[in-house]
């Protein structure tokens, strides 16, 4: 089996920035907002033509943590061969020479300052409005509890992930 994935990490962490949301007429909401910079980082895999993913929420973005998304990766689908498209972020430059890159997997890597091509992009931006928007969090433990509980909703909904990811240009490859 064979399949085309894109690549994408997206930080999430303390910082938040005010967004609109519904309020009464003549009510202004107060939201609260936080700036303490601290990060996580989700790594996900998707598969627009199935609305499948993979993801992992991992402290960093170095070649090493990197290596061990695409370990995972392999893993999960030994069954298959993946092309893994990915920007070219400085973990995936930097770390292409100490990369052991599993057996099952070829990167590619997209043009330079090219993120609209790139349909994980999109998974960041549903999960930062559906689940990140305007919210405040006690310490990094629950913004990475909240953050796989994100993850795993959009995960359980792969016609969603589809809609979201499919781009009109990949539909008839």
């Amino acid at each position: 089996r064979f399949s085309v994935r894109f690549e994408d990490e997206g930080r999430f962490g303390r910082i938040t920035r005010p967004a609109a949301c519904w309020a009464p007429a003549g009510c202004r909401p107060v939201v609260p907002q936080q700036a303490i910079r601290e990060y996580t980082y989700a790594y996900a895999a998707v598969a627009p033509h199935t609305g499948e993913i993979d993801s992992l929420v991992l402290p960093d973005m170095y070649a090493s943590t990197l290596q061990i998304f695409l370990d995972t990766l392999s893993q999960r689908h030994l069954d298959e061969y993946i092309l893994l498209i990915m920007d070219g972020a400085p973990c995936h430059r930097a770390g292409a020479e100490s990369l052991a890159i599993p057996h099952n997997i070829r990167l590619v890597i997209q043009p330079p300052y090219s993120p609209e091509v790139n349909p994980v992009e999109h998974l960041w931006d549903e999960l930062r409005e559906k689940f990140f928007c305007n919210c405040v969090f006690k310490d990094m433990d629950a913004v990475e509890d909240h953050l796989v509980t994100a993850l795993q909703w959009i995960e359980s909904r792969p016609k969603e992930i589809r809609q979201l990811t499919c781009f009109p240009w990949m539909q008839h490859v």
